[in-house]
């Protein structure tokens, strides 16, 4: 099926199920918006396509609804900044989000999922939590060598079932845009390969099925005017997780994560904004399920097809507001992997593309919008939420 009648199919059906499209207009610059919606309707929420045309599982499509949540007192004070400028009311942070979805793809992948956000004490106290379930097929590459006679990518077509939950619950420190928490994540999951000869490997190395537990410590530092659209200021996070047979887990590895995003108002209407990840896996096992290691996370670029010990990226993106509403953008990041076997080789990838977004929910600052985006191999096509990172 064609991409656009993918999106056509899943936006339709999502728009007519709201009670009129022509009275969805914001007083203030009368543009389509659905920001009064969500905030008036006792049931209101953003419908959101998925639209899915990821390298590694194809395409394919769902739907996804975002609730904000908020007081009678907190509405108000949102509808008075929204009708006194264009950006008022964006800085403002609803004290609970709500996030459910389920999409499928052409492969037989699928997934479901639900999430929560809830702060306190004026987001001094914050707890996320979320779980889902589904079925990735994903091609899994593994480098084979035999000293320097064979070097060859061996692709491996694996699947993958299982039901995942998480939770963290965060602190602020003071005053200060800092906070400090503890993370937990659990799953369980069974792979299975296409391929008789890895099946059997699998099955005799992993077992029929696995669990997955971990136990981590997380901070955040957050100066962003806004958490979904920023345009200024940054955030950087990171994270320690261990899993390990003492909480419930199959496996013991360790996992280091560390993100950052900046965004520098260069001029009026334009934003200059970089984003970088960095990753350390460690474990003794000698078999691990395909997907628990880390890999490179790029838009043009499959999920899993570079996987490392170390994985590295860093992407660049320039932001022009045509005005209040349209914002086109253009992007280019770059990948690395290496692995504590130096005999491994090492993986670099470029990826580099463009896309749009338009302000869907002025109250709130939501913008949607669609990437297209390019890498030596492949290209694809994203339907966001936010910034792109």
């Amino acid at each position: 099926m064609h991409k656009l009648t993918i999106f056509s199919a899943l936006l339709v059906p999502l728009l007519t199920t709201l009670p009129s499209i022509a009275s969805f207009k914001d007083p203030v610059d009368e543009r389509f918006d659905l920001g009064h919606h969500l905030a008036e309707n006792a049931h209101g929420f953003l419908p959101i396509p998925i639209l899915i045309t990821e390298p590694a599982v194809g395409y394919g499509g769902g739907a996804m609804g975002l609730f904000l949540h908020e007081t009678e007192t907190e509405k108000n004070k949102r509808k008075e900044l929204a009708m006194n400028s264009l950006d008022g009311g964006a800085q403002l942070m609803p004290a609970a989000i709500t996030l459910v979805g389920a999409a499928g793809t052409e492969n037989g992948t699928w997934f479901a999922f639900a999430g929560h956000r809830h702060s306190w004490l004026n987001d001094s106290i914050r707890y996320t939590g979320g779980a889902g379930l589904g079925k990735a097929n994903l091609d899994i590459y593994k480098d084979i060598s035999i000293g320097s006679l064979f070097n060859q990518t061996l692709k491996i077509g694996t699947k993958t079932s299982g039901v995942f939950a998480m939770q963290q619950l965060q602190f602020r420190v003071a005053d200060t845009p800092l906070m400090l928490g503890v993370k937990q994540i659990f799953g369980k999951s069974s792979v299975e390969s296409d391929n008789v000869i890895i099946d059997k490997l699998l099955k005799l190395a992993l077992g029929e099925g696995s669990m997955t537990s971990g136990l981590g410590l997380i901070a955040e530092y957050d100066t962003r005017n806004n958490l979904f659209f920023p345009t200024k200021g940054y955030t950087v996070n990171a994270e320690y997780m261990v899993y390990d047979e003492a909480i419930g887990s199959k496996w013991n590895y360790q996992n280091l994560a560390v993100d950052g995003q900046v965004f520098i108002p260069l001029a009026n209407s334009w934003t200059l904004a970089f984003a970088g990840n960095y990753q350390y896996f460690h474990s003794n096992e000698s078999f691990l399920s395909p997907t628990v290691r880390p890999y490179v996370d790029l838009r043009g670029v499959s999920s899993y097809r570079y996987q490392g010990d170390e994985v590295f990226t860093i992407q660049s993106q320039v932001m022009y507001a045509i005005d209040h509403r349209w914002t086109v953008s253009a992007f280019y990041g770059q990948g690395r992997t290496s692995d504590q076997d130096e005999s491994k080789q090492k993986h670099k990838v470029d990826a580099y593309g463009a896309g749009f977004r338009y302000q869907i929910a002025r109250r709130y600052g939501l913008y949607i919008g669609v990437d297209t985006a390019f890498s030596k191999e492949e290209s694809a096509v994203y339907f966001n939420v936010g910034s792109g990172f």
